[in-house]
This record gives structure tokens, sequence and C-alpha cells, in this order.
């Protein structure tokens, strides 16, 4: 384990950031095993124990009975400490989910791109560069707007916004590698032109896409937060993270700030931890980036 850890980073920041995000990844999953109350059911939500700050000892007439509110409750009733790690998961699929499904789709347009050039490249390019000309929390607004709440439709929200950048990344890549002796010699062998783009040259356009898919997903976490604060990403029975701040942040005037607080604070961890260790990834990847 210790010459992994040294093989990742010798630095304590690093080996931190890639803790924080394992803990909380693993939290994440075992959602429904530790956390004391399903935030989702509404059988076990008492609107009576709505509010209570933390470390309150309540809910005796929950379907649950009664437990410890370590973290306190918010406006519903919800276990705060159920309800972050609950919406660990949600930002964890939306993130990760949005992301897979952009890099496929624009990793595969920019290899096309990349590799014939002509029409392909101008036509792909031009439909990349309209959409990054627009704020992707524009398009993803539009977008909801249309396709209503939920978890498919914000995931589909998201991957419409990203899968420009893979584009763009994975066409400047092959754009590179195209020219090089072994595609070359790859053409001489008679090798057909679906095996060349995705048995030679997809596996040397990848590493840049994997850090730039790595800093994604905590984009497209930081954004389905920031739309759920805003009321348009997620309904409330299924609350997010940005859902829970938005939720407690017009309560922080009458002193109730554990309900956006502690929320708050599991979402800095995580897109902070991602982007530490998606930095970390880059400097592995690519040899010529190590710090000394």
């Amino acid at each position: 384990m210790r010459k992994l850890l040294d093989a990742y980073s010798p630095h304590f920041a690093d080996r931190l950031a890639l803790f924080a995000l394992l803990v909380l990844v693993v939290a994440a999953l075992a959602a429904p095993l530790i956390s004391p109350q399903n935030p989702y059911d509404l059988a076990q939500l008492n609107i009576a124990d709505g509010r209570l700050p933390p470390g309150t000892h309540a809910g005796s007439d929950t379907a649950t009975g009664p437990q410890h509110y370590w973290l306190g409750s918010d406006d519903q009733g919800r276990d705060m400490f159920s309800a972050i790690l609950y919406g660990l998961r949600i930002s964890l699929t939306v993130g990760l989910s949005s992301t897979l499904l952009a890099l496929a789709f624009g990793l595969s347009l920019g290899l096309l791109a990349g590799y014939f050039g002509g029409w392909i490249d101008t036509a792909v390019m031009r439909i990349a560069d309209i959409q990054l000309s627009f704020p992707a929390i524009l398009i993803a607004l539009v977008l909801l707007a249309v396709l209503g709440q939920g978890v498919g439709k914000i995931i589909t929200a998201l991957f419409a916004v990203q899968w420009a950048y893979y584009a763009r990344t994975a066409r400047s890549a092959a754009l590179v590698e195209r020219n090089k002796d072994y595609i070359a010699a790859a053409r001489l062998l008679g090798l057909s032109t679906w095996r060349i783009l995705f048995r030679h040259l997809l596996p040397n356009c990848l590493p840049p896409l994997i850090v730039v898919s790595a800093l994604q997903v905590a984009s497209a976490i930081s954004l389905e937060a920031t739309l759920s604060f805003l009321g348009i990403g997620l309904p409330i029975t299924e609350p997010s993270l940005g859902l829970l701040i938005s939720t407690g942040f017009q309560y922080l005037m009458v002193g109730d700030y554990w309900i956006s607080f502690f929320p708050g604070i599991a979402l800095v961890l995580l897109i902070v931890s991602i982007n530490l260790v998606a930095d970390r990834l880059r400097d592995v990847l690519n040899p010529r980036l190590q710090k000394q």
C-alpha cells in the first residue's frame, strides 16, 4: 500500500485529497447501510422533527423510532447526516454518468474530425464552437425547462453541455497523432479505418481526455448543485446537496445554519478532492509535468 501511495504522490496534500475522495465515495455507496434514515422514504419522516439542531435526540413518532440527529434535521424532518450521504450518491451518480456519456460521444466525434479532417472536421468543430459560445448553465437551464426535473433529465442536460469539451480535446490529440509513423504503418498494412481509429489512435489520445474527464466530473457536480439550488435540478423528494443548501438558505437568518452548512462542507470537500486528484492524475499521465 505504501508503495502505491508513493507512486501516486509523495506529497501529503495529494494523499489527503485521495483519502478524502475515497472516504466520500465509500460513504455514498454505503449510504443505505450506515445512514440512520432513508431521507427519500416519507414514512420515515416526521415534520415535527423539522429544524432540530445538531445533537438532538428525538423522533419517537417516526416509523423507525427514536434517533439521534447528529447533524440536525431539515425543515421536512430529514436527518441531515442521512440526507448528506444520499445527496453524495446523487452528486456522484450525476457527475459520473453525464461525464461518461459525454466522453463516449465527444471522443468519437473528435477522433473522426481529427483523423478524417475535411467537412467532417468543419461540421463537428463549428457545432462545438457554437455550443461553447454559450454559458454551460444557460444551456442546462433551457434544456431542463423543456425536459423537467429528475436525475435522468439532469444527466441528459449535463451530457449535452459537456460533450463539446471532449470533442475539441480528442480532435486536437488526433491531429497530432494521425501523421505519426505508427499510423502510417497501420495504413500500409491495410488495416481497416475503424481498427486504426479505435485500436491505435484512441489509446494515444486518451491521457489528456482522462484528465479532462476527472475535472469535468467536478464541474458536473458543481453545475448540478447550482441547478438544484435554483430549484430546477432535482425534485424536493430527492434532495441533492445543492437542494439541501437551497432549503437551508432561507433559515440562515434565524440561526438554523446546519441545514446549509453541513451539505455545503460535503459539497466543497467532494469538488476540491476531485480537482486535486485530477491535477495529480495529470502529472502521473504526463511525466514531463512531474513536480520535482
